[in-house]
C-alpha cells in the first residue's frame, strides 16, 4: 500500500501476517494532526483554499477590504432580505421580480468576479461598476414601463431592443466570468442557430429569425431568460442555499463530519466510509460536488491514507461520494426544485421518486469501500480518539430539528415548499440558539445571509444564460425536431435511445454546470423519452444522473482532479477509480427506467418493496464484480458470471430474479469454499 514516510503505517487486520504485509499501528497522535483537526470544523489550509480555486471557477472570487468589502457584505445581505421577505408576503409581478432577480445576481457577480484572472483580485476596476449600472439599468427600464415592455412583446420599439441586447450581453458575461466559456459558447451557438435558420440542412432548418425578435422573446416574456429556471433560482433556490448557509454557520458541517466518524470511524476501513457519509450528507444540502470535495476530503482523505488506503482510492472516494450528494434528497443540490417546476409535481414527490436511487448509489459506494478494506486488511481508527455518538448528539443533535421540520413541511402538512424553507429558516435560527455551542449572534446571523446571497450567484448567473438557450428552442422548434428524431430512434430500439442521452448529458456535463446541463437534456431528450413510454419523472431524473456524472467521468473530471490535489494521486487514475466506485450509480438511471417501480411509480408496497430489494442486491453483486473480493478473491470468470447475475436483479421480472439470487447463493457458497481452505492452508 501506498503511504508517505511522515504519515506512519497503514492500521491492518491482525491477520495479515498471510499477505506479506506487517502489521504496523499509527501512533494516535500521529492520527489527528493540526491540519485535520482544524479540516474537521471547516477551516482550510491556504493551498486547499488555492486548489478549490483553481479547480472550481466559482470559488476564485475577489479578496475586498475596506468600505467596498463592507458594502459589498451590506448588498449581500439587503438581496437575501430582498428574496426572503417578498418569499413571506408576496414577490411583485412575475418579470418584475425575475429582472430584479437577474439584475441583483449581475451587480454581485460583477463585484465578485474579475473580468480576468490577469486583472486585480483587491479593487473592483471601473468597468465592473458600469456593468453594475448596466445591469440595474434592465429591471428599472420594466418596473417603470412594465405594461409597456409587456404590450409591446411581439413588436418591440427601439429602447427594447437596446434594453433586450444589453440584457443578453450582460448574462452572456456574467456567466463567462462566473462559469466559465462553456455556457456562453454554447448559448451563442443557439443565438446564431436562431437567426441563420433558412441555413441550416435537413431537419435543422427553420424560418429564421431577426435580432429584434430572437432578442425580445429572451427580454420581454417568461420563455427566455425569465423563464423557468430563472423562477427557480428566484425562489426555491435562493431560499435553499440560504437555508445551507445559516446550517452551516450553525455548525451543522463539523456535526455532520462528528457524526459519520461516531457512527463509522472505528469500523473496517472507517475513514472512508466516514467520507461516503459526511460527504452525501454535506453534498444534498450546497449541492457543490468540488466544494465538497475539498471542504470534506481536507480531512478525510488524509485519514484513508494513513489508514492503508493508496492515493488514488483516498480520492476516488471522496470524488465518488460528494458527486453523488446531488441525488441526495431532501435538498438534492437543487435539481429537485427545477425538476419540479417543469414536471409541474410538488416538490415532496420528487423526492420521494429519487430516495431509493440514491440509496443505491450510496449503497454501491459503501460495499466497495468494505471490499477493499477486507481485502488490503485495513482497519478501523482507535475508539478512543473517536467522538461518542451520545455525546455528539447531545452537543449538536438538535441541528437535527430543523430538517425535521424541514421534511415534516414538505411531506405532511401540505405546506408550499417556499414558505417550508422560510419556516425553516427561521426554525435553524431558533434552534441554533437552544445550546451555547452552536448559538448564532447577530453577526454570525448576517454573515450568513450574505454567504446565502454570495452561493447563490454563480447557479442563478447559469440558470439565466440557460435561458438563452431554451429560449431559442422554444423559438425555432428545435426541441420538437429533436424529440421527434429521438422518438424515431428509440422505435428501433430503447437502449440505443438511453445510451445516446446518456453521452449526450455526460457531454455537456463537462463544460457546462450539471443544472443547466440537466435543463438543457431535459427540455430536448425528456419529452421524447415519455413519449416512449418511459415516465416523466424517471426520464428527468435520468438526465440528471448523467449531467451530473461528468464530475467523475475523464478527460474532465473536476472533482475526482480536487480529490488527486488533496491525495497527491495521478488525477486521470483518481477518475477512473472513481467511475469504478460509482459503476452502480451509472447503472441504476437504466434500473429505474426499465423498472419504474424503483422510484415508487404507480406500485404497491409489497411490489416496491420486492424490486428494491432485489436492485440492493444487484448492487452488492456489482460491487464484488468490480473489487473482485469477497471473504478472498474472486477469481476474472466468475466476476463476468456474478456482473450478469446483477444485470438480471436489475431487471425486475420474476424469473431474471431467479436467476440473479442463484448467483448470488453460488457467489457466497464458491467463496466460502474458497476463504476455507485458504485459512486452512495458511494454518
Amino acid at each position: 500500500m501506498e503511504h508517505t514516510g511522515n504519515e506512519g503505517g497503514p492500521l491492518r487486520d491482525k491477520g495479515e501476517e498471510a499477505t506479506g504485509v506487517p502489521d504496523a499501528e499509527v501512533p494516535d497522535s500521529e492520527i489527528f494532526d493540526e491540519n485535520i483537526s482544524r479540516a474537521m470544523e471547516g477551516v482550510l489550509t491556504e493551498e486547499q483554499q488555492r486548489l478549490l480555486e483553481d479547480l472550481d471557477k466559482e470559488a476564485s472570487t475577489r479578496r475586498l477590504s475596506g468600505v467596498v468589502s463592507r458594502c459589498f457584505t451590506l448588498l449581500c445581505i439587503a438581496v437575501s432580505l430582498y428574496h426572503f421577505i417578498t418569499a413571506l408576503i408576496g414577490t411583485p409581478v412575475v418579470l418584475v421580480h425575475r429582472s430584479l432577480h437577474v439584475g441583483m445576481v449581475l451587480c454581485l457577480g460583477f463585484i465578485m468576479y474579475p473580468f480576468s484572472r490577469r486583472c486585480s483580485y483587491k479593487k473592483v476596476e471601473w468597468w465592473d461598476w458600469l456593468l453594475i449600472l448596466l445591469s440595474l439599468a434592465v429591471p428599472a427600464y420594466i418596473w417603470l414601463d412594465y405594461l409597456g415592455v409587456v404590450e409591446r412583446a411581439g413588436n418591440p420599439d427601439v429602447p427594447d431592443l437596446l434594453m433586450a441586447t444589453l440584457l443578453v450581453l450582460l448574462v452572456l458575461e456574467g456567466s463567462r466570468r462566473m462559469a466559465g466559456w462553456a455556457l456562453p459558447i454554447l448559448s451563442l451557438v443557439f443565438i446564431l442557430y436562431g437567426l441563420f435558420g433558412r441555413e441550416m440542412p435537413g431537419i435543422f432548418w427553420h424560418r429564421g429569425y431577426t435580432w429584434m425578435q430572437l432578442s425580445n422573446h429572451f427580454f420581454a416574456n417568461t420563455e427566455g431568460i425569465y423563464g423557468t429556471s430563472v423562477s427557480v433560482a428566484a425562489s426555491y433556490i435562493f431560499l435553499f442555499i440560504l437555508f445551507g448557509a445559516v446550517m452551516s454557520k450553525s455548525g451543522m458541517g463539523a456535526f455532520f463530519n462528528d457524526l459519520a466518524m461516531a457512527l463509522a470511524g472505528h469500523t473496517k476501513g472507517g475513514p472512508a466510509k466516514v467520507s461516503v457519509i459526511s460527504s452525501g450528507l454535506l453534498g444534498s444540502i450546497n449541492g457543490s460536488a468540488i466544494a465538497n470535495v475539498v471542504t470534506t476530503g481536507a480531512f478525510t482523505i488524509p485519514l484513508m491514507k494513513k489508514t492503508g488506503y493508496s492515493k488514488t482510492f483516498a480520492g476516488a472516494v471522496e470524488a465518488s461520494a460528494s458527486v453523488g450528494g446531488q441525488v441526495l434528497p431532501p435538498v438534492m443540490g437543487a435539481a429537485a426544485f427545477i425538476m419540479a417546476e417543469i414536471l409541474s409535481m410538488s416538490y415532496s414527490e420528487i423526492i420521494v421518486h429519487a430516495a431509493i436511487p440514491a440509496l443505491l448509489y450510496y449503497l454501491g459506494v459503501i460495499i466497495q469501500v468494505q471490499l477493499r478494506a477486507g481485502k488490503e486488511g485495513l482497519v478501523g481508527l482507535p475508539r478512543d480518539r473517536l467522538p461518542r455518538i451520545g455525546a455528539v448528539l447531545r452537543e449538536r443533535g438538535h441541528l437535527l430539528l430543523p430538517i425535521g421540520i424541514l421534511l415534516y413541511l414538505l411531506l405532511f402538512s401540505g405546506t408550499t415548499v417556499i414558505y417550508s424553507a422560510v419556516i425553516t429558516i427561521a426554525a435553524t435560527i431558533v434552534v441554533a440558539g437552544l445550546r451555547k455551542s452552536t448559538r448564532m449572534n447577530f453577526k454570525d446571523i448576517c454573515d450568513a445571509f450574505a454567504d446565502g446571497a454570495r452561493q447563490t450567484v454563480s447557479v442563478a448567473m447559469a440558470c439565466a444564460c440557460v435561458g438563452i438557450i431554451i429560449g431559442t428552442i422554444s423559438k425555432t422548434g428545435f426541441g420538437l425536431t429533436m424529440a421527434n428524431t429521438i422518438i424515431n430512434l428509440g422505435s428501433r430500439s430503447m437502449l440505443f435511445t438511453l445510451f445516446f442521452t446518456m453521452i449526450t448529458c455526460m457531454i455537456l456535463g463537462m463544460g457546462v454546470p450539471s443544472i443547466p446541463a440537466y435543463i438543457i437534456t431535459a427540455t430536448i431528450a425528456a419529452p421524447a423519452l415519455a413519449k416512449l413510454g418511459v415516465p416523466e419523472v424517471a426520464a428527468h431524473l435520468f438526465a440528471f444522473y448523467y449531467a451530473m456524472f461528468a464530475n467523475l467521468t475523464p478527460p474532465v473530471a473536476l472533482a475526482a482532479f480536487a480529490a488527486a490535489g488533496l491525495s497527491g494521486g495521478d488525477p486521470v487514475k483518481t477518475g477512473f477509480a472513481a467511475v469504478k466506485l460509482a459503476l452502480a450509480g451509472f447503472i441504476v438511471p437504466y434500473m429505474f427506467i426499465y423498472s419504474p417501480q424503483l422510484l415508487l411509480i404507480d406500485t404497491s408496497l409489497l411490489e416496491g418493496l420486492r424490486v428494491a430489494v432485489g436492485a440492493c442486491l444487484g448492487v452488492f453483486l456489482i460491487s464484488v464484480s468490480v473489487e473482485g473480493y469477497l471473504f478472498t478473491r474472486v477469481v476474472w470468470p466468475l466476476r463476468i458470471i456474478v456482473f450478469a447475475g446483477a444485470l438480471c436483479l436489475i431487471d425486475s421480472g420474476i424469473y431474471t430474479d431467479l436467476i440473479g439470487l442463484a448467483t448470488l447463493a453460488g457467489l457466497l457458497l464458491i467463496q466460502k469454499f474458497l476463504a476455507r481452505r485458504e485459512s486452512v492452508r495458511i494454518a
